[in-house]
């Protein structure tokens, strides 16, 4: 797909994303802990509505 910048202001993106604060390295993404926190979290709400149904009832 062509660009629809002039070539200088091409280069000035290029020059910009290149910069060495835009190269910052990455971890892998990590699925099962994303998913354990997110059950995790799931949880804890869960047990902290039945506290307070508890305190309310």
């Amino acid at each position: 797909m062509s660009s629809r910048l002039s070539p200088e202001d091409q280069q000035r993106v290029d020059q910009y994303l290149n910069a060495p604060q835009h190269q910052v390295e990455r971890q892998p993404f990590r699925v099962w802990r994303l998913l354990l926190v997110i059950l995790l979290a799931v949880i804890a709400l869960g047990v902290l509505s039945r506290l307070l149904s508890r305190l309310v009832l």
